[in-house]
């Protein structure tokens, strides 16, 4: 009876596993590099018809300069969070971009920066903002994460620590560029001589963010270990007030990082990636739905955060090695770099 009962079963799974399709594993989810770089240098109406081709040029050049800065320390062996901070500093320290040395101006016609970093090995992770004279913000958020027990530094608070840690501490006038001054100025004359009443206002401050050019820098990288870091800097918004904090600095909206899924950096309307928690969202997704990277990033962009009426993207990078630009505006300056050393630079819509 045994012997009978057995061959019965021998039979059942020989039949049975004729039916059973073989599911393949989808591309994404395979390796496809042991390291890997990409970055942002903002999101926006960036249309080729208003640029010139020197100005093209130039940034296209300090993109390329920016991205292989940190590609060199990852393919000697050195770490994604050296990779990630070294290559946002080159763009920090460019007027190109609305992070650093470029940061757009405050209705009080100042400039108060935010910046975040997260490891995705411990989660760990800091961020700072409102800050006026710290000359690298995002080396302020990594010496938040690393060397205090806190998440977020603000204002004042956040100077003292920078100067207690011996980071560069500069003159606020060091921030200022007259391009993103006469910005401001352009804005409030608008404002002044435009607007009557308090519904047009709203009107005419909507419609100008929405046409903004959004220059917060970010960058994610894979090292040869397999972990993962990501960073985000930014100036914020022109003509922000009353101590505005956008999403650069918050950990999940404008910066995440996990070993188990991804790393993103965001740039857009900091409002909109707040409520959406974009970038926790894609890790999320990837995680809990077994989404590819690709996938997740579509969705939270092109659908979720497009539908709330939010604008801008994000640079994503998995634990495969896999890369995503994602935006829903006319472009975003953007660079990528895979472990053969191959080189993408783009800033239009394709």
């Amino acid at each position: 009876m045994k012997k009978f009962v057995f061959a019965l079963s021998v039979l059942w799974i020989a039949f049975g596993c004729q039916d059973q399709k073989v599911v393949p594993v989808k591309e994404e989810l395979k390796k496809v590099n042991d390291y890997a770089i990409i970055i942002h240098g903002g999101a926006g109406t960036i249309l080729k018809k208003n640029m010139t081709p020197e100005k093209e040029a130039v940034y296209t050049a300090k993109l390329t300069e920016a991205i292989k800065v940190g590609y060199e320390i990852l393919r000697q062996g050195g770490t994604s969070t050296e990779a990630v901070v070294k290559t946002i500093q080159v763009m920090e320290e460019s007027p190109l971009f609305n992070a650093g040395k470029g940061a757009v101006f405050t209705h009080e016609e100042t400039n108060e920066l935010d910046a975040s970093f997260m490891d995705g090995k411990t989660l760990n992770a800091g961020a700072v903002a409102g800050v006026t004279n710290v000359k690298s913000p995002i080396e302020l958020a990594l010496k938040v994460m690393t060397d205090s027990d806190h998440v977020m530094l603000s204002g004042k608070g956040a100077s003292v620590f920078a100067k207690e840690k011996g980071l560069e501490i500069v003159d606020p006038s060091y921030f200022y560029t007259e391009k993103r001054f006469k910005s401001l100025q352009r804005i409030k004359e608008r404002a002044k001589t435009e607007l009557d009443h308090d519904d047009k206002k709203a009107a005419f401050y909507d419609a100008d963010i929405k046409n903004a050019k959004f220059g917060t820098v970010g960058c994610v990288a894979l090292d040869k270990n397999g972990n993962i870091a990501a960073g985000t800097s930014t100036g914020g918004m022109t003509n922000k007030r009353w101590g505005r904090i956008g999403d650069a600095p918050i950990i999940g909206s404008g910066t995440y990082a996990n070993n188990n899924t991804c790393g993103v950096s965001s740039t857009g309307w900091g409002e909109y990636f707040i409520r959406s928690q974009v970038a926790y969202d894609i890790s999320a997704q990837i995680e809990y739905q077994q989404k590819t990277l690709k996938e997740a990033t579509q969705d939270v962009i092109q659908k979720k955060l497009t539908k709330l009426g939010g604008t801008g993207g994000v640079v994503a990078l998995d634990k495969n090695g896999n890369m995503s630009f994602e935006f829903n505006t006319a472009g975003m300056y953007r660079a990528s770099m895979d472990d053969k050393g191959k080189l993408v630079v783009k800033i239009y819509k394709e």
